[in-house]
């Protein structure tokens, strides 16, 4: 395909396209096991408490943000957090990091790789590529590496290394310099159209649904 389009990278969405993934970040259980997590960690908080607060100070966040599509960092939320309920003194900026991922694995319901969507990275091994992702780095790059995901990729960019989202064309924007082409030379592959096909169009790419991708890539 590629031989004759002149494209010469691709852009990959993450959560939909490249893993399969459930969390529930709502139930009771998530944060009643990170709150009994943090006891030994020297913080003290209800998990009712700890779920009130988690939400509220993400919506502060970004009600104050200045951008369209703004985006936090949850590493920043749970250092608050830490900090404000702490009963003995520690380094609350690595605890907010570790809290995260507790936060994210006590939320995880299940993940996978979609094997056609890896397929087409091992189909198309040569050709560069760069994941752009509204993701959280502090967790979501873990979840990369322990699928042998990361690997496939010269350039990893998350939302919340910009702190902004997707369908912002300025984190494509980023996606194109550090591949070094023209946007009439890559092709993005998504499962939002808004993000991943609406954008990169209007910015000149290729796009497709990554179930198009998977039905005209790997014939």
């Amino acid at each position: 395909m590629f031989e004759s389009s002149g494209i010469k990278g691709m852009i990959f969405d993450l959560y939909g396209t490249l893993i399969d993934i459930q969390t529930d970040e709502d139930d009771f259980y998530t944060y009643d096991t990170v709150s009994k997590w943090l006891q030994y960690k020297g913080v003290k908080i209800d998990p009712e408490v700890l779920k009130s607060e988690y939400h509220s100070k993400i919506a502060d966040r970004m009600a104050v943000s200045k951008e369209q599509y703004p985006e936090v960092r949850v590493e920043e939320i749970f250092a608050e957090i830490c900090n404000e309920n702490a009963i003995w003194k520690s380094d609350t900026t690595y605890l907010g990091i570790e809290t995260s991922k507790v936060f994210r694995s006590a939320s995880l319901r299940r993940m996978r790789p979609f094997e056609e969507s890896l397929k087409i990275l091992l189909r198309y091994k040569d050709i560069p590529k760069c994941l752009v992702s509204n993701g959280q780095r502090v967790f979501s790059e873990k979840e990369l590496r322990f699928l042998g995901l990361y690997e496939h990729f010269d350039h990893v960019i998350f939302s919340s290394d910009v702190r902004y989202k997707k369908p912002d064309p300025r984190i494509f924007k980023i996606a194109l310099d550090r591949l070094k082409l023209k946007p009439d030379e890559v092709l993005s592959i998504g499962d939002t159209v808004e993000n991943d096909v609406i954008t990169p169009r209007e910015m000149g790419m290729e796009a497709m649904h990554v179930y198009d991708a998977w039905s005209s890539l790997l014939d």
